[in-house]
């Protein structure tokens, strides 16, 4: 393979792309008194509608056009999708939208509890994403200076987490999309230094995380016993072994394996520990860990639509041009996991998502 050809990964034109900004502050006992309550049934409604108005003033001045204002403790959730659709669970607020047309302007709170912390998300919507992603990092920093500044909070901490992904079925080209556009899958810094937009000290982070449907030729491949106390043990632990064989032919060693009905957030665990709730589980990996990490949570007493495998980044995977070789190292570890299970590409989706994220305090 040609040297420039190792540097790139060739997607489908289908792939999907995202980008969102997630703002955070605390809300303070300063900010609080300065709305107080108008009624006892809803002491925080003049707040949350004060704040909501001061940012939405803002984003039509800045231009931006999918903006959303979160003070329920809620964790939102950005995907791609043809309809514009925001649904609610307990834990997380689900966004679809398509960035090439889809436009709002909401606020999620209840006016009865004050919240922990204010989150202000930005969805971006100027195409093409990637090319316009320094752009648009900058329009929401400087939305953000000018809302502290009204705010009149100079100290005001503001924690910025610049999140990006390109989704697409590995299986793509055996469906009928032949079409594909070469990537060297910079980082994201390197990207936004070329377009004269430095950023400040950050954290990043870069893995992939790719969602297995559990087919039922997929759960006929191993016998289970359904009278013990964790049936769909066996069939988890088969789909882990050969997904970490097929990475680990590939030198691919911070891995995830999770059977568990979840949703993975991948985190630093440099700087956030791992935990789980009802609904979401952070995953924390350490960049620096030379020996590479493997983290397994295989739940054999239910039974899951689907499960994550999920490779993790380090320094080391990132060259010059950018992440364009790991990605084919993923690409060739997942085709070789593939066939080891028996997917049929014609009929079978192994969707693949990659992440790139940034993180800092402004």
């Amino acid at each position: 393979m040609p040297v420039s050809s190792q540097h790139k990964v060739y997607l489908p034109a289908s792939a999907r792309d995202n980008q969102y900004l997630l703002a955070e502050f605390a809300l303070s006992d300063e900010l609080v008194a300065r709305y107080p309550a108008s009624s006892t049934e809803a002491p925080y409604l003049a707040l949350y509608q004060a704040l909501s108005q001061k940012l939405f003033e803002l984003a039509d001045q800045f231009g931006l056009r999918n903006v959303h204002l979160i003070a329920n403790g809620k964790t939102p959730v950005v995907r791609f999708h043809q309809e514009a659709y925001v649904l609610q669970t307990a834990e997380q607020i689900l966004f679809f939208y398509n960035p090439s047309y889809h436009e709002a302007q909401h606020s999620f709170y209840d006016a009865k509890v004050r919240a922990r912390k204010i989150s202000l998300l930005f969805l971006a919507t100027e195409q093409p994403l990637r090319s316009n992603a320094a752009a648009f990092h900058q329009q929401v920093t400087t939305l953000l200076t000018e809302l502290r500044n009204r705010l009149a909070l100079a100290e005001l901490k503001i924690k910025v987490r610049d999140h990006q992904h390109l989704t697409y079925d590995l299986f793509a080209k055996a469906k009928g999309s032949k079409e594909s556009y070469g990537y060297k899958l910079r980082s994201i810094d390197a990207r936004y230094k070329a377009r004269q937009a430095e950023l400040p000290a950050h954290s990043a982070l870069t893995y992939v995380i790719v969602n297995l449907p559990l087919s039922r030729r997929l759960k006929e491949q191993v016998k289970l016993d359904l009278h013990s106390s964790s049936p769909y043990l066996p069939l988890y632990q088969h789909i882990a072994d050969h997904f970490v064989s097929a990475c680990q032919q590939e030198k691919l060693q911070h891995l995830a394996v999770l059977a568990n009905g979840l949703l993975p957030l991948v985190r630093n665990s440099q700087f956030d520990k791992s935990s789980q709730g009802t609904e979401l589980q952070m995953i924390g990996f350490d960049p620096s860990a030379k020996q590479g990490q493997l983290v397994s949570d295989l739940q054999g007493d239910k039974l899951v639509e689907m499960m994550q495998l999920i490779i993790f980044a380090t320094p080391d995977d990132q060259t010059d041009l950018g992440y364009g070789r790991f990605m084919n190292e993923v690409e060739s570890a997942l085709r070789r996991f593939a066939k080891a299970v028996n997917l049929q590409p014609e009929r079978d989706d192994l969707t693949v998502r990659f992440h790139q994220h940034i993180s800092y305090h402004n």
